[in-house]
C-alpha cells in the first residue's frame, strides 16, 4: 500500500531510530531504512536528502517537543521549586516517551557537523540555561540553598536524565510519572527545598476539569 505525505515521514523516521538505536548509525544503510519504513529510496530523498537528514530530524523532534513544554511552564510563572518539579517531570516523561530517539541522540549526536550541529547545540544549551537560570532564581530568592551551584545541579539533571536510555524499561514496575517523581523530589531535597506537589506546573487540577 503505498504511503504519503507525512505518512512516509513518520515512517522513516520510525524505522531510521529503530535501525540506529539497534545496530549503530554508521552500521545502517539507507537500503534497510527504506526497506524497513517500507517506502522507496525515492520516497524518503523527497523529504530527507541523506542519512545525516534523518539524525538532525530525530532529535530536533525530541528536543522541540521538550522545548514546548519549557514554555508551557516558564509561562506560569510559578515558584522554583514547584517550576524545577515541572520541569524535571516533562524531561523524564518525554525522554521515557521516546527512548529510541533518545538513545539515538545520545550515542549518535556528534556525528553530526556544521549547521545541523550548531542548531542542535542551540536547541539544547536554551534547555540547559534555562535551568540553570531558574536553580540561580531559587538560591537568590531564599528558595534553594546555594552549597551547590546553580551549574554544577544542571550538568546532574541533564546528566541523569541523558542516561535513562541505558537503564530505564518502559514494562519496569516504575512508570514515568513516578521516576520522575522521585528524580525531582531527589534534586529538590539536594537543594534544601520542601517538595511541592506531584501536579505540574500548567496542568489542570481533577477539580478544575
Amino acid at each position: 500500500m503505498a504511503v504519503t505525505g507525512t505518512g512516509v515521514v513518520r515512517r522513516v523516521l520510525d524505522a531510521a531510530v529503530e535501525l540506529f538505536a539497534q545496530q549503530g548509525f554508521d552500521a545502517t544503510s539507507v537500503q534497510e531504512v527504506v526497506e524497513r519504513a517500507q517506502v522507496t529510496k525515492g520516497a524518503m530523498y523527497h523529504y530527507f536528502r541523506s542519512k545525516d537528514d534523518l539524525l538532525y530530524e530525530i532529535y530536533h523532534e525530541l528536543i522541540s517537543v521538550q522545548l514546548a513544554g519549557l514554555e508551557r511552564i516558564q509561562a506560569v510563572r510559578e515558584p522554583a521549586p514547584r517550576e524545577l518539579r515541572a520541569l524535571i517531570t516533562d524531561l523524564v516523561v518525554t525522554t521515557a516517551a521516546q527512548l529510541g530517539a533518545a538513545t539515538v541522540s545520545a550515542r549518535e549526536l556528534h556525528r553530526l557537523a556544521g549547521d545541523k550541529s550548531a542548531a542542535l547545540r542551540a536547541q539544547r544549551r536554551r534547555y540547559h540555561e534555562a535551568v540553570r537560570e531558574l536553580v540561580e532564581r531559587g538560591q537568590r530568592d531564599g528558595e534553594f540553598t546555594d552549597t551547590v551551584s546553580a551549574q554544577t545541579v544542571t550538568l546532574m539533571v541533564f546528566g541523569i536524565v541523558n542516561q535513562l536510555p541505558q537503564w530505564y524499561r518502559p514494562d519496569g514496575p516504575t512508570t514515568p510519572r513516578e521516576l520522575a517523581d522521585e528524580i525531582a523530589g531527589f534534586v529538590l531535597a539536594g537543594l534544601g527545598a520542601s517538595a511541592p506537589g506531584p501536579q505540574d506546573v500548567g496542568e489542570e487540577s481533577d477539580a478544575d476539569r
